[in-house]
């Protein structure tokens, strides 16, 4: 094979590979606490009287405190004024202090209690007796349901004007991690294109790629993978079976890791073998529509406008229209950062206007049934001078990665 697609074993790619994360800056405590400073400019804004940040990437994103979520109440009440108040079982005290950056009082319950009604009782004593409480998105259902049951006298709302309002745009030290890490996930992907081979199993390939990953830096490896060949690559997101690679197959790996919290999300699609004159049409196909999404995204321009873009491509391609097969079954783009998805979206009818420093897949995946799928993903962001690559786009079927 040529074009760095086949011809290594996995031990000789692997040392090849270098650890990618050497003066990598996590997010400072001085970030954290201005990220807290618009957030309560945002909850003024939108009347907000206290948001409760459940476990999970919005409590990290605001206190710094890398938590994750489970079926018990952990997470922290934030109010127009003061400091974050923490709630958390009493027997994970000492752990959830030995993780949180921005101090403030954590409140504790025992098994027996009730979270919900310790959370009502800090409301009350924080002078909150009444008003408005944004519930973070993400905050699963019974913990919305038990804070209602126990406080019901409060109007309860979505926090998302809060939290995406600020999670939307990233900062320059969120956008050099994502960078980092996309440029750790490229090299991965060149690495395991490497090591293909007729007969090799989607399985072989994504335990390589985890190695791989942890051999430039991603102490966590795969944060996801999908690997899919020949008929297999026209289902977005895998089959139950996924087939062996053959001669002439289309290759669709999407592969992506985690660097202090950020991360990574890249798809390569290219054939094992001599591309046929059919794979050659529709992988430029692919090519255009992404390349047309990306002039598509300007400051000011509507999120929509960018799907609206890619899908033109397609249709004067004889592809689509709309979410028909053969063409895109799915969305242009998601937005990234702590989420894998996350705000927002570039789908049509979608009004958000794109701001600086937003950050984009940009995958208007095109699926021919019976056939082959194409997905070609990279991420980009905007700034003041127009959308920027955090990785060039594939230059052609033959020549994947440059």
């Amino acid at each position: 094979m040529n074009n760095g697609i086949g011809g290594s074993s996995p031990a000789q790619a692997l040392a090849r590979l270098n650890t990618m994360t050497a003066g990598v800056q996590p997010i400072a405590d001085a970030e954290f606490e201005a990220r807290l400073a618009r957030a309560r400019q945002l909850m003024k804004a939108e009347g907000l009287d206290a948001v409760y940040l459940n476990a999970g990437t919005n409590l990290y994103y605001f206190t710094g405190t890398p938590f994750g979520a489970s079926e018990r109440m952990v997470g922290a009440i934030i109010t127009p004024e003061g400091a974050p108040h923490y709630i958390a079982p009493a027997f994970e005290l000492g752990t959830l202090q030995g993780f949180i950056r921005i101090p403030g009082e954590v409140h504790c319950w025992e098994e027996h209690e009730s979270p919900y009604q310790l959370t009502a009782r800090l409301l009350a004593e924080l002078g909150i007796s009444g008003g408005r409480i944004g519930i973070d998105e993400s905050a699963p259902f019974f913990i919305f349901d038990g804070l209602r049951q126990a406080a019901p006298h409060y109007d309860y709302a979505s926090a998302t004007a809060v939290t995406a309002g600020c999670r939307m745009q990233k900062s320059p030290a969120e956008l050099a991690l994502m960078q980092r890490a996309k440029d750790m996930t490229l090299a991965v992907h060149k690495a395991a294109a490497s090591i293909l081979r007729e007969g090799i199993t989607t399985g072989e390939v994504t335990d390589f790629i985890d190695q791989a990953h942890r051999a430039v830096g991603a102490a966590k490896g795969n944060y996801f993978c999908i690997v899919l060949f020949g008929e297999d690559t026209a289902f977005p997101h895998g089959v139950a079976k996924p087939k062996a690679l053959e001669a002439g197959d289309m290759v669709l790996i999407d592969t992506g890791c985690e660097l202090e919290g950020y991360l990574s999300d890249i798809t390569r699609s290219y054939v094992f073998g001599e591309p046929s004159e059919r794979q050659r049409q529709i992988w430029n196909i692919e090519k255009a529509a992404q390349a047309a999404a990306f002039e598509a995204a300007r400051i000011g321009a509507p999120c929509g406008s960018v799907d609206d873009a890619a899908r033109e491509v397609l249709v004067a391609n004889g592809l689509g229209p709309d979410y028909q097969l053969p063409g895109t079954p799915h969305r242009t783009g998601h937005g990234i950062g702590l989420d894998i998805h996350e705000w927002p979206y570039l789908v049509r009818g979608t009004a958000t206007p794109l701001a600086n420093g937003m950050c984009f897949s940009n995958e208007p995946m095109i699926c021919v049934p019976g056939e082959f799928g194409v997905r070609l993903e990279d991420h980009f962001y905007i700034t003041d001078d127009g959308p920027r690559w955090f990785t060039e786009p594939s230059p052609a079927i033959d020549k994947p990665f440059g």
